[in-house]
């Protein structure tokens, strides 16, 4: 006989307790149940040699199953298992669902010098998703305010305002707008779109993961994306910038762009 031990977690490494554990034998016959403990430990004692289907389910996450193999000894360990949210795999409901600003980010990082990278945030922004039915015929258009970026540093943040980059006197707001969608896998997906800035345009698609469909404490359903993508600079004639050595320019041409979006079903 032999003990299986192991921890459940979220995918963020939180514990989960009163989840059930159930060990199923190759012949489909239930040999030994369990639940885990306020840390996500749990032990299931006294299971014979042999392969067995551990099914998890516990409130709020999607189930489990995982086949392990209960060896000889007095433990078999099984590690971590994690636990996803329940409703990632529930696609969102065909409607509108608008962008809430105060639970969503849009961040951009630049090399600086060649050698450390310099993140900043733009702080005003909003838009909706018109998600249809197939999902492929969805659509989003976002409104950015390129006056509300933020570095942490005023000096580069009035730089960054002027006509060496955003130039935000003379253009109020960026605008992405989507094109295309094409999905990857149940949760990745990419957007095809156009950013324009500074009144060019040019195609940016977005690499979106979908992190589910749920309710908030209030009942309000909402759903989560986060999205990366890579801008040059140079598409939208933002070509300020020093050489600080042959080769090496005091701002990258390239920025990354990652976004976290909670979306509203309105």
């Amino acid at each position: 006989m032999s003990s299986v031990t192991g921890q459940l977690t979220t995918q963020d490494g939180w514990p989960v307790a009163g989840g059930t554990l159930t060990a199923v034998d190759a012949g489909g016959v239930q040999r030994a149940r369990g639940a885990s403990g306020t840390d996500g430990r749990f032990v299931l004692d006294e299971l014979p040699v042999g392969p067995y289907t551990m099914i998890v389910a516990a409130p709020g996450h999607e189930p489990l199953a995982r086949t392990v193999a209960v060896g000889a000894g007095p433990t078999t360990a099984l590690g971590v298992l994690q636990l996803a949210r329940e409703g990632l795999a529930v696609l969102p409901a065909p409607g509108t669902w608008v962008i809430d600003p105060v639970h969503s980010s849009i961040r951009a990082t630049a090399l600086h010098i060649g050698m450390s990278r310099i993140h900043g945030r733009l702080r005003r922004f909003s838009g909706q998703l018109q998600v249809a039915d197939p999902l492929e015929n969805s659509s989003v258009e976002v409104l950015i305010d390129p006056t509300a970026v933020d570095t942490d540093d005023d000096m580069r943040d009035q730089h960054l305002r002027s006509p060496d980059f955003l130039d935000v006197l003379r253009y109020a707001e960026i605008r992405y707008k989507s094109d295309g969608l094409r999905r990857v896998d149940p949760t990745h997906w990419v957007v095809e779109g156009v950013l324009t800035l500074k009144d060019v345009s040019a195609p940016v698609p977005l690499q979106v993961e979908y992190r589910g469909t749920g309710p908030d404490p209030t009942g309000v359903v909402r759903a989560g994306f986060g999205a990366t993508a890579e801008v040059s600079r140079d598409d939208f004639a933002i070509t300020w910038n020093h050489s600080v050595l042959a080769g090496v320019l005091t701002v990258g041409r390239t920025l990354r762009i990652d976004i976290d979006i909670q979306a509203v079903h309105t």
